[in-house]
């Protein structure tokens, strides 16, 4: 065995048990491919990805660390989310969360999204 070495014993590694999953769909209405990364606060993900917002708040994709899900320019597909967790702080990204994340919060994001032309699927634009 040589430092750092990790010898798999085959069978599949669980990951984000006991996690409460959300499922939404995502369509992409940009003209060039997205990928959102594993960590990414999904609810700030590329303004022209059209979804729930509201519902993506406070959470990020349930995949493997490291990964991410592409959108290719008019793809629809359904993603599974999770709740972001630990401090449950989220900073930079779009910039429509810096803080703690809470209900009061979502409000302020989502007004701020609309303002800033995000696509969501619960409001025409």
């Amino acid at each position: 065995m040589n430092p750092g070495e990790i010898i798999p014993n085959g069978r599949p590694v669980p990951i984000n048990q006991d996690q409460h999953r959300t499922t939404i769909i995502v369509s992409n209405n940009s003209e060039h491919a997205v990928q959102v990364t594993s960590h990414y606060h999904f609810f700030e993900a590329n303004k022209r990805l059209r979804f729930n917002r509201s519902v993506s708040y406070g959470k990020r994709l349930d995949v493997p660390s490291g990964s991410a899900v592409r959108w290719q320019p008019g793809e629809t597909r359904r993603v599974t989310l999770i709740e972001i967790s630990g401090r449950r702080m989220v900073y930079g990204f779009q910039g429509l969360v810096n803080g703690r994340l809470t209900e009061e919060q979502r409000g302020e994001a989502l007004i701020m999204a609309h303002t800033r032309g995000f696509l969501d699927e619960t409001k025409s634009t």
